[in-house]
């Protein structure tokens, strides 16, 4: 079998959303700003393993964290343009599991 040559920014792409919890979070996200609690909430996910993801995701532009300068600290997470890109991918996504996973 010969090799395929994979474009790099393909692939870059597929290891970020493809990374275990990562999809979901975004999903999430697309409703509009959450905070850390309602995330965590909401997914099966520990708040480690969750942070991790949003540090992730915040390097490379898809997250933007804000904090809130409030007793107590208020933190929210919302989606960047970058992000918000993602919409049409992760609706496609969605869909195809709709008619093709039981």
């Amino acid at each position: 079998m010969s090799e395929v040559e994979l474009c790099p920014r393909l692939s870059k792409a597929m290891d970020l959303i493809g990374k275990r919890w990562t999809g979901l979070i975004i999903y999430q996200l697309l409703d509009g700003p959450k905070r850390f609690s309602e995330m965590e909430s909401a997914l099966p996910v520990s708040g480690r393993l969750l942070s991790e993801r949003l540090k992730e995701l915040e390097k490379e532009g898809v997250v933007a964290r804000k904090v809130y300068e409030e007793a107590p600290v208020r933190v929210e997470y919302t989606l960047t343009s970058k992000g918000e890109g993602l919409k049409a991918a992760i609706d496609g996504i969605e869909q195809w599991s709709k008619v093709w996973l039981s």
